[in-house]
């Protein structure tokens, strides 16, 4: 039924904002949760990993006169909040999960464990995985991709509020087309935004396949995972 068993799923922390333009719009975690949801009983094993951006970006904290590590680590913590809001949302449907942090702060989340994580995905828990790596000058791109390769994930499903991967960026360019699939270097040779360079990087390297898509469409997470061609995929 499903083509993908083990999936690490990436969320902005944008797309919380929904409408509301800033911190999390209760409809739009209510959706993705019943996304997740959906996706957790056709039998995947789900760990998310969420951004912060809807909170607080370390990098726009920089150009506010943040230092770049105290900025980071606020971004971090902003990941955490997001996790624990989606948690929150997962319970209230009767879905159990566990959210993991990249650093020591319990009773707020457990620290990240590989093992534990993968024995939690086994049982069919979804696991949320957050605080990004743990390290400042890291991206949750690259969380997410560090992540999978540990857990030995199937795909990255990289969920946007575009439905792929275009020639140029669909929402400035009306005449930008979109691939079906398209290769690791091709994406590098063409420049386009995916993922930053780190995480891309490490996805190619352990040959980890990425598929980008229209997550803000109802049903779109289940259909992906159903080997459904809605995005792009980025292999090898």
């Amino acid at each position: 039924m499903i083509k993908y068993k083990r999936i690490l799923l990436k969320l902005s922390g944008e797309s919380l904002m929904g409408k509301e333009g800033y911190g999390i719009d209760p409809d739009m975690l209510n959706e993705y949760a019943s996304q997740i949801k959906e996706l957790s009983q056709a039998g995947a094993q789900v760990a998310i990993v969420i951004g912060g951006g809807n909170i607080f970006r370390g990098l726009k904290g920089v150009g506010s006169g943040f230092d770049r590590v105290k900025g980071d680590q606020m971004g971090m913590l902003a990941t955490v909040i997001n996790s624990l809001a989606l948690q929150s949302a997962l319970t209230n449907i009767q879905i159990e999960s566990i959210v993991y942090t990249a650093v020591r702060m319990e009773p707020v989340g457990e620290l990240y464990n590989r093992d534990k994580v993968v024995k939690n995905l086994v049982k069919g828990k979804v696991t949320i995985l957050s605080g990004g790596t743990g390290n400042p000058f890291f991206t949750t791109d690259t969380a997410s991709a560090l992540r999978a390769v540990e857990i030995g994930a199937d795909i990255i499903l990289k969920g946007t509020r575009v439905d792929g991967v275009y020639t140029a960026d669909p929402e400035k360019d009306k005449t930008a087309t979109k691939f079906e699939s398209i290769s690791f270097d091709e994406v590098i040779n063409r420049q386009l935004n995916v993922m930053d360079l780190t995480a891309f990087t490490m996805c190619r390297e352990n040959k980890l396949p990425i598929y980008v898509f229209d997550m803000n469409k109802v049903g779109n997470l289940l259909k992906v995972v159903k080997g459904e061609k809605i995005g792009t995929l980025v292999s090898k």
